[in-house]
């Protein structure tokens, strides 16, 4: 799966695949995406972690899931990502 992705009607949609951290909230999941980016001195290839806030209408997913998210509208103040799918258990 790309970076982005076409949906039909929607224009270009960013995708992050990562793993859910809490699911504490009501139809809100913490998912933390992990990447590999090479430091910007020393070129040692280093590990980020970002967190985002996705919704999760049906409470599908729970700790430990690997989930796929895509950006949509603003939904609150710090929630900006929806859950596409959950890869696995």
């Amino acid at each position: 799966m790309s970076e982005s992705e076409i949906t039909s009607g929607t224009g270009l949609r960013k995708t992050r695949v990562g793993v859910v951290t809490s699911d504490a909230m009501q139809k809100t999941i913490v998912v933390e995406v992990r990447r590999r980016v090479p430091h910007p001195r020393f070129k040692k290839i280093v590990k980020r972690t970002s967190t985002f806030y996705a919704h999760d209408e049906n409470g599908e997913a729970k700790v430990g899931d690997r989930v796929l998210i895509e950006e949509t509208r603003p939904l609150s103040k710090t929630k900006c990502w929806k859950l596409k799918e959950v890869l696995s258990h």
